[in-house]
């Protein structure tokens, strides 16, 4: 279009050396305004759909124990008081006091399983300490795609000797002195071998330290080993939090709350994450209203 305006202006100026022009009104052509917004653009791309969050994990396994694993079940007690008991472990405690405080603020019990070796491991555990929190080591154990999936430095490993396992089983004990209990950390492969079980437990029991067993495999020998030594012991029956949201969260909840009104007790566990401590203050008081009270882990540990 706007080549065929030049040339037609170039012709009226040719016309004129001929003859005398008949006065023709100019007329303005538009000419459009190029542009970034005007020009030519290739096709869009295609959308890439919105990735959802993906599910927060503590290990492989979310399930529960392996009928063949399972140690024989504990006599059913009935609940105290007439209401189920029901202990909340927090796990990966110790890489920030804010979060020990924003879980102690809720104002119910609850139980920190804290890894030695982070940041703030013996600030969670003194603060945990002084709000009457138990304590517990939360044991960095091997998990089955070891290396590939990362693991804390002091971790324990298939491959240690059991001297070697000892002394970092003690190191924890160094950093945590107020521990009460322990319980895994990732694990899924170290759990199933009883001979390294057995040395881990073995110690705990001397330490007069309980066992909780976090069931990230279906195959742990830690009940069984844990019977066999007679250790103090106990099992976790709900996580709260492989998703954040805070309808997963609640819904996890409620199952944690169905179990321990069937059988009298339940131990849930879950992370400090951020939608799991907003939506655990919301929803922790509200517990005493359904029947179920919370407890210190020791209220639920089995003596063997």
């Amino acid at each position: 279009m706007i080549g065929g305006y030049w040339l037609h202006h170039y012709q009226q100026k040719q016309a004129v050396h001929v003859q005398k022009p008949t006065p023709i009104p100019q007329q303005t052509v538009p000419q459009p305004v190029l542009s970034s917004a005007t020009a030519i653009t290739p096709p869009p791309a295609a959308v890439k759909p919105v990735e959802q969050p993906k599910p927060a994990q503590s290990d492989y396994y979310t399930g529960d124990v392996h009928p063949n694993q399972l140690v024989p079940p504990p006599a059913h007690r009935p609940p105290a008081g007439g209401k189920a008991e029901l202990a909340i472990i927090v796990d990966d405690m110790g890489s920030s006091l804010a979060e020990a405080r924003s879980l102690a603020g809720i104002g119910v019990p609850i139980n920190f399983a804290i890894i030695p070796g982070l940041k703030h491991d013996r600030a969670v555990a003194t603060y945990a300490a002084e709000q009457g929190i138990e304590i517990l080591v939360h044991m960095p154990m091997q998990p089955k795609e070891y290396p590939q999936r990362r693991l804390e430095s002091n971790g324990l490993l298939l491959e240690q000797s059991d001297e070697e396992l000892r002394n970092r089983l003690l190191g924890y004990l160094q950093i945590l002195p107020q521990a009460v209990g322990a319980n895994n950390h990732m694990g899924s492969g170290f759990t199933e071998h009883s001979d390294k079980m057995r040395v881990v437990l073995k110690l705990l029991k001397e330490k007069g330290l309980f066992y909780i067993d976090s069931i990230t495999t279906p195959k742990t020998m830690g009940l069984k080993v844990a019977a066999e030594l007679k250790l103090s012991s106990a099992r976790r029956d709900v996580f709260l939090d492989n998703e954040q949201n805070e309808g997963y969260i609640r819904g996890q909840l409620d199952q944690a709350v169905a179990r321990a009104r069937k059988n009298g007790h339940a131990i849930a566990i879950c992370h400090p994450h951020p939608t799991t401590i907003a939506t655990l203050a919301k929803a922790l008081p509200e517990l005493q209203s359904k029947g179920v009270k919370l407890v210190k882990i020791t209220r639920l540990v089995i003596a063997p």
